[in-house]
């Protein structure tokens, strides 16, 4: 019996509407991130991006349990000396509250090129539209 590796042409790749009201932000970050990985297909193979495009609407809706509104702090570094910047998770949920979302993905994919060809497959919107419709995405409940 061989060993199945999936190759790039025999991927056969869906579209899921997630809607984020309610969520909670890790619990639906690790749920988005296997199916951009491709965990949940029997045709799975490590280092080929065998994922689905996952669309996630109403993301300023999302829940942080415990404090971390307050507490979890998001840090940027513009590269020159005295260029680290910080923001609560709070403020950056009212500004910019895709990114939010984006960043909890972004960490739990893996850290090299594929993991960055597998983050563009992820499209966040804020409100309850998005401009997807013509890929008829299926609605996936988490």
């Amino acid at each position: 019996m061989k060993t199945f590796n999936a190759k790039k042409e025999d991927i056969n790749r869906k579209w899921y509407l997630v809607d984020a009201e309610g969520q909670v932000l890790g619990r639906l970050a690790s749920e988005i991130a296997k199916r951009l990985r491709g965990k949940h297909k029997p045709v799975y193979t490590p280092h080929v991006d065998t994922g689905d495009f996952v669309i996630v609407v109403n993301a300023e809706k999302i829940m942080l349990t415990g404090k971390k509104l307050t507490d979890k702090i998001y840090y940027r570094y513009s590269g020159y000396p005295g260029g680290l910047k910080e923001t609560c998770a709070g403020k950056l949920l009212i500004d910019h509250p895709e990114r939010v979302l984006q960043f909890a993905v972004k960490g739990m994919l893996p850290k090299n090129s594929l993991g960055r060809q597998m983050l563009k497959k992820l499209k966040v919107y804020a409100g309850s539209d998005h401009c997807h419709e013509a890929q008829c995405p299926q609605t996936l409940t988490l």
